[in-house]
């Protein structure tokens, strides 16, 4: 393996969990993607750009925990303001999001 971090360098990325609040299609994207609010708690309210249009639908994803890094920069995707990324594992071009096995207090940090 190439990539090989240190556990300093794990520790930068902030990950936390936050609940999906509202959800909007987003026509503007080049590839087919959903808008994303996300609750984190103490931590506010952030966006998030997902291309997770093949997996779920609108009304699966309101109200739904997930894990997102939010320490990156943020970054303009067409109209569009990102600031978080939403992790998830990937299967045969499928994104399966992560999420806690039990809900937990809305900006919680995982380890």
């Amino acid at each position: 393996m190439d990539n090989i971090i240190t556990f300093e360098d794990f520790t930068k990325v902030d990950l936390r969990v936050g609940t999906i609040i509202e959800v909007n299609d987003f026509p503007d994207a080049r590839k087919p993607a959903y808008q994303l609010t996300i609750d984190f708690g103490e931590l506010g309210t952030r966006k998030s750009s997902a291309q997770i249009t093949t997996k779920y639908k609108k009304e699966d994803l309101e109200n739904r925990q997930v894990v997102a890094v939010v320490n990156f920069p943020k970054k303009q995707i067409a109209n569009f303001m990102s600031e978080c990324l939403i992790v998830g594992a990937v299967k045969e071009n499928d994104v399966f999001l992560l999420h806690p096995e039990s809900k937990v207090k809305n900006g919680s940090q995982v380890s």
